[in-house]
């Protein structure tokens, strides 16, 4: 980043917007992953409505998590692609 871009505004939004939507992949990726593991452990130890509850709660605050930073993270791409000049990719 040069000195001039360490000022402009719209760039340090969309490097904030840029580590936002890296953090919500991670945090909705590591849902799913113990959505998983909660899964075997109740099939493997048998049926228990804690870990279904658990299991389902995981899946679906990972899919409210991962969905829109995915998004976000496509747009701030999409951006910084349209600001170079290059071609849009569809």
């Amino acid at each position: 980043m040069t000195e001039g871009e360490a000022h402009d505004p719209v760039i340090r939004s969309r490097e904030r917007i840029r580590m936002l939507a890296g953090a919500g992949r991670r945090c909705g990726y590591s849902c799913f992953l113990t959505a998983l593991a909660a899964f075997l452990i109740n099939y493997y130890s048998g049926s228990s409505s804690f870990w279904i509850s658990f299991t389902v709660a995981l899946l679906i605050i990972g899919s409210l998590v991962l969905a829109p930073s995915i998004i976000f993270g496509y747009a701030v791409n999409a951006a910084e692609r349209e600001e170079q000049g290059l071609p849009h990719g569809h």
